[in-house]
């Protein structure tokens, strides 16, 4: 199949503050003083990550805290600009991602509200949403709580109506990160169908978790990423045992108290 994403040598550099300045105080201390000094140290994200996936395709990305999976959605999501290489989506397919619980929430404004401002980032007019509407809801499973502010609800509540409106946008690219990591066994179990069935249906699906029995359900294919860079990628039961082995070798290095 034709692919819809392709990754060139892709870097991301960030720049992190140590000692950053909040008053003429502190930005005073720091003449005399280094310690006191702003300092901005860099951090790469991802490191000369080159990758390519196909139409169709159910794409586990995994890792430990920090190694870059997020970083990846963000920048195919275009949410980053990448500081180093390119990355390339297939002209005239539709994204919708759920990489940040909450965003693209206005946490005053209700649910209802809110359905209507999301679908709205993603080009729907609001006679489209009007028939989305009741499927949505009926989806989020949140009852009255559709009519009270976005900040009043759980995460769990949050996470439902995100994906409730990601599910119904009829994406041809799906971007999903850690989407099981709130929620009960019951509404995970539906969001995993409707994954399944978009799959069925030829949608392209990036999907991060720490789970391994999630990604087993769902995925085709597994990337593994360390400290930025792409270590393995290739079948999920292989891709798997990777990731185990890699996590060894850290605890491994880690010396015991």
């Amino acid at each position: 199949m034709a692919n819809v994403v392709v990754a060139q040598k892709l870097a991301k550099r960030f720049y992190l503050r140590r000692n950053p300045i909040h008053s003429v105080k502190e930005l005073f201390l720091g003449v005399f003083h280094e310690r006191h000094r702003m300092e901005l140290q860099e951090f790469w994200a991802l490191r000369d990550v080159s990758l390519s996936v196909a139409a169709g395709e159910s794409l586990g990305l995994v890792g430990r805290n920090g190694s870059g999976k997020s970083t990846l959605l963000k920048l195919i999501a275009g949410i980053h600009r990448p500081t180093e290489g390119q990355v390339f989506v297939r002209r005239g397919v539709r994204i919708a991602s759920m990489i940040e619980l909450g965003v693209g929430f206005h946490p005053e404004l209700t649910g209802r509200d809110n359905v209507y401002l999301n679908t709205s980032i993603y080009g729907l007019r609001r006679a489209e949403v009007d028939r989305l509407y009741d499927a949505i809801v009926d989806y989020a499973e949140i009852g009255s709580f559709i009519d009270e502010p976005i900040k009043n609800y759980s995460s769990g509540m949050a996470m439902r109506l995100g994906f409730a409106i990601v599910a119904h946008l009829d994406p041809d690219i799906l971007l999903l990160d850690e989407v099981f990591a709130v929620g009960d066994a019951d509404f995970q179990g539906k969001c995993q169908k409707t994954m399944r069935e978009f799959v069925e249906r030829g949608k392209t699906i990036l999907f991060v978790s720490h789970s391994p029995d999630a990604v087993r359900q769902m995925c085709s294919r597994v990337c593994v990423l360390s400290h930025g860079h792409v270590v393995f990628d290739g079948e999920v039961t292989q891709g798997l045992a990777a990731y185990d082995a890699l996590v060894a070798a850290e605890h491994a290095t880690v010396p015991s108290r």
